[in-house]
């Protein structure tokens, strides 16, 4: 089979390999679509360094070989895929908190993932595509999921009043999660116009944008409480400082964003606010349904409009250039995907 491989900054090679064959507990997934997270854009501008692992974990398509006795999946079944699956042994796992395993593991990142024909995935990672819901929609279950996660951690209500900090396709999300979760009014910053118009369409009630966006956010942050405050951004920016700013007091300030440099903040202004800062690490499962199981839920409920944020479609053989327009805002981009198979 064809798997894509970053090698170096700005490069990517794509390599005959080996088809993988799945173990006792694990199931082969033929890859029909694969997004392109922020994440995977750090190692490809080179502030991280190049995986040894084929990248890729927005991953959706179709179980093509089951291995050991049948489960609630057999070949033929339009899947999601979970890619952080964590081992199922120790007390993270266990409560449900896999994303914080010890033994911490993801497709993509430690595994092969999913810019490949064929990925080879847990068995209880695998999530059944609602119907309605195609492999392009699908492959949104995992990052909508990080924003269910966040907002869930927020404790984000009816009533509430929430800023998410970055419009990329997780801010986005994450927008659409906190409005399903009963947030009154969303508040999204957004450097360009393209955004600001999916923001909208996602259900923003405020949208700032430009060179003076963050003035305009403090002036009316001071002015109407900010109960939550959603960090999506990461890098090497200053919004955890601007979170801690805006937020009311005893406000929460939930950061998600995939940080390459150590962020500051004004500590002084975090203990006279007692603001609290909650980190949040992918997704998880903390009663009957996981993260994933809400995602999949809300992008069934609109899906032409969930599908209006993927604005770039590549095969496989082109994932270059596929990074290339993720990673240049100018092309219009928000989820770019890449159809190792149609």
């Amino acid at each position: 089979m064809k798997a894509a491989f970053c090698t170096g900054p700005l490069t990517f090679e794509v390599r005959d390999v080996a088809q993988p064959t799945p173990g006792s507990t694990e199931a082969v997934v033929r890859v029909r679509s694969c997004g392109i997270c922020g994440s995977d854009l750090h190692a490809f501008h080179g502030s991280m360094p190049p995986l040894p692992v084929c990248p890729g974990h927005e991953v959706s398509g179709e179980v093509v070989a089951v291995g050991g006795s049948p489960s609630h999946v057999r070949p033929g079944d339009r899947v999601a895929v979970e890619p952080c699956p964590g081992c199922r042994e120790c007390w993270c796992c266990r409560s449900g908190n896999y994303q914080l395993c010890r033994n911490f593991r993801s497709l993509g990142m430690t595994e092969d993932g999913g810019f490949a024909e064929y990925v080879r995935v847990p068995l209880h990672a695998l999530y059944p595509l609602p119907a309605g819901i195609d492999f392009e929609i699908g492959s949104l279950a995992e990052p909508l999921a990080v924003g269910v996660h966040a907002v869930r951690l927020g404790n984000i209500h009816a009533g509430d009043r929430v800023a998410v900090l970055g419009a990329g396709s997780i801010g986005l999300l994450t927008v659409a999660a906190a409005k399903a979760a009963g947030a009154t009014e969303v508040w999204v910053t957004a450097r360009h116009p393209h955004q600001r118009a999916a923001a909208e369409l996602l259900g923003a009630s405020r949208v700032f944008s430009g060179p003076d966006a963050g003035t305009a956010l403090r002036d009316a942050a001071s002015q109407e409480w900010v109960d939550t405050v959603i960090e999506t951004v990461g890098g090497t920016a200053d919004t955890v400082d601007e979170a801690v700013d805006i937020v009311r007091p005893a406000g929460s300030v939930i950061v998600l964003g995939v940080f390459t440099t150590k962020p500051s903040f004004n500590a002084l202004a975090l203990m006279m606010k007692e603001v609290r800062i909650t980190g949040s690490m992918t997704y998880n499962r903390p009663g009957p349904q996981a993260d994933f199981d809400v995602a999949l839920q809300l992008l069934a409920a609109e899906p032409e409009r969930y599908r209006r944020l993927i604005t770039h479609r590549f095969p496989l053989e082109q994932i270059t250039q596929g990074f290339e327009a993720a990673a240049d805002k100018r092309s219009g981009s928000i989820k770019v995907s890449i159809r190792p198979a149609d």
